[in-house]
């Protein structure tokens, strides 16, 4: 199972990027587990400066602004 946090304050992009994930990962037929992540020490400890972001097992992935269906896929899948 993938872990996929999307790092945020709850804003409109982030519950999009959220549901982005949510939707490729059923599709694809991957078990994920997406956590949404509003504390600000926590997403600033990613270095992220622009929301949302997205952590795929531990490591950034995204940041700012509403990722592609592409890299989401890509994030997923695994490769």
């Amino acid at each position: 199972m993938k872990a996929i946090k999307v790092l945020g304050s709850g804003c409109r992009n982030c519950e999009t990027t959220a549901r982005l994930i949510e939707t490729a990962a059923q599709q694809a037929g991957v078990e994920v587990q997406v956590e949404k992540v509003t504390d600000i020490a926590e997403i600033m400890s990613y270095g992220v400066m622009s929301t949302p972001g997205v952590v795929v097992d531990g490591e950034l992935v995204h940041s700012g602004g509403v990722p592609g269906p592409d890299d989401v896929r890509r994030w997923v899948a695994g490769s």
